[in-house]
């Protein structure tokens, strides 16, 4: 997790290199299909074989709640795990990832427990933008205020997606969404997404940079988008009466671009003359087809007028750069939220050195290398505890499916890890009773509490890894004659 362009993809990628893992994406407009310049989706190239799940899978047009997010996540995350890899979360939407973790949306007898949860836990980094575009909806707000005011104070006039959903909700159930938090909401908004109460048991990496770098870099980054395709995109997407508090409209760098494209479609296609509003260069007809417009896009950017085009086209990519530092301000608001009042052990890495300097050497060892030892330790201090419920009882279950799987998996990742202290950590704890002197080697097991411990790891590949330490090894002999 972290803010736009602190490089959670990057890291997510080169973890792959340390862990048996598989990526499910987390940042909203990701999911969806198209605009994959603008949304800045890893190109498969850069994915480096490693899997990517819920990347440019949604229809651009449908609405995916974090409701929907988490349906989706689950079972993705139960089958990782039953290929013995680690299922790895990388976005910056904040939500989603509450409410994959929180246990309090499993409620299905709501339709959408987004409707009566508190704006200030559910709300859309990108819908927390809307202030600087002015309002389409102030009629629908004014209605909202009249019926319900509390309702209407809890969010900005121009969120126009939570404005439709509480008058949706008051016309379904003529109950007030204000109502709604003396209630059911307001347990969830006192549980939902805390510490205590997670349905997964997380280790939360935030990516971080100061500031000032961030918002140097996500400018260079529109800039490259530019280059790289993002007019053409948004020439694709526009439409007239598009929707943009839904799907893929939401985007940052979709709306932004109305004002030009408006002002461009129509000199473009009903001038009289080759030259649209005295740019430089002229287009081959009068009746201007949309490849030819589409193409011609960057020449009024380059040009060395000032018309009309070109100030909006250079108003709309300033809007645009200046929304996405909005969003890291955001983003980063968000997660300090999530660390200081729902109490998530959050660990940063700071990439700002890496960021500033564009240095490889900065990234590997102020970045990627703490991230590893995080996870090492996480999964290590996974491992014990698991270890502690197998000699306890014999019933191992757990309180659900979730963390049964995530609870048999751990031991399975120590295989990958190669971590050979695990071994003499059995031993030293008296978890494993093992006599060995000389080149005897006695029963692994005296007690049936250490023949289930055996008997849960006698299949990893933990066991067949190899060992510089002749106890280990004897160790190892052992358990394979125990357990052939």
């Amino acid at each position: 997790m972290g803010p736009t362009g602190s490089g959670k993809s990057k890291l997510a990628i080169d973890l792959a290199s340390h862990f048996p893992i598989e990526i499910i994406n987390a940042d909203s407009m990701q999911l969806y299909q198209g605009l994959d310049v603008l949304t800045n989706k890893l190109p498969l190239q850069h994915q480096n074989g490693v899997p990517h799940h819920l990347l440019g899978t949604v229809s651009p047009n449908v609405e995916f709640t974090s409701k929907e997010f988490r349906d989706s996540a689950i079972p993705i995350i139960n089958e990782i795990l039953s290929r013995n890899h680690i299922p790895v979360i990388v976005g910056g939407t904040n939500y989603y990832i509450q409410a994959l973790v929180s246990p309090f949306l499993l409620d299905d007898s709501a339709e959408d427990m987004d409707e009566s949860c508190p704006s200030d836990l559910l709300g859309d980094e990108q819908t927390d933008l809307e202030p600087d575009f002015g309002s389409d909806s102030a009629y629908s707000y004014e209605n909202l205020k009249d019926l319900d005011p509390v309702a209407a104070k809890r969010i900005h006039p121009n969120n126009h997606r939570k404005i439709s959903q509480y008058l949706s909700l008051y016309a379904r159930s003529g109950v007030l969404p204000s109502k709604l938090y003396q209630g059911k909401a307001a347990e969830v908004g006192q549980n939902w997404g805390r510490v205590d109460n997670f349905r997964f048991n997380c280790c939360f990496i935030c990516t971080d940079a100061a500031t000032p770098v961030l918002d140097q870099y996500v400018e260079q980054r529109v800039d490259s988008m530019i280059d790289a395709g993002l007019l053409h995109e948004v020439y694709d997407i526009y439409n007239v009466n598009a929707d943009y508090t839904r799907g893929l409209q939401q985007a940052i760098g979709v709306r932004e671009f109305e004002d030009f494209l408006k002002v461009y479609l129509s000199t473009g296609r009903n001038s009289k003359t080759t030259e649209p509003t005295g740019a430089s260069c002229s287009l081959a007809s009068t009746d201007k087809d949309d490849k030819t417009l589409k193409e011609y896009l960057r020449e009024i950017l380059n040009s060395s007028n000032n018309n009309q085009l070109k100030v909006l086209l250079e108003g709309a990519i300033d809007k645009m750069k200046l929304n996405t530092r909005r969003l890291v301000r955001c983003q980063k608001r968000r997660v300090n939220r999530l660390q200081t009042l729902f109490g998530w052990n959050i660990h940063y890495v700071d990439a700002t050195e890496s960021i500033s300097c564009k240095s490889d050497e900065s990234w590997a060892s102020q970045v990627v290398g703490p991230a590893v030892e995080i996870i090492r330790t996480f999964l290590s201090e996974e491992d014990e505890r698991s270890v502690s419920n197998l000699m306890g009882s014999k019933d191992t279950s757990v309180k659900s499916t979730e963390r049964d799987l995530w609870t048999q998996y751990i031991c399975k990742v120590l295989a990958f890890c190669a971590d050979e202290l695990f071994v003499n950590r059995l031993v030293e704890t008296g978890y494993l009773e093992v006599h060995m002197s000389g080149n005897s080697t006695s029963r692994a097991a005296d007690t049936e509490n250490e023949c289930l411990i055996l008997g849960s790891l006698r299949d990893l590949a933990f066991w067949s890894s190899n060992y510089n330490n002749n106890n280990n090894n004897k160790l190892l002999n052992v358990v394979r004659d125990q357990f052939p």
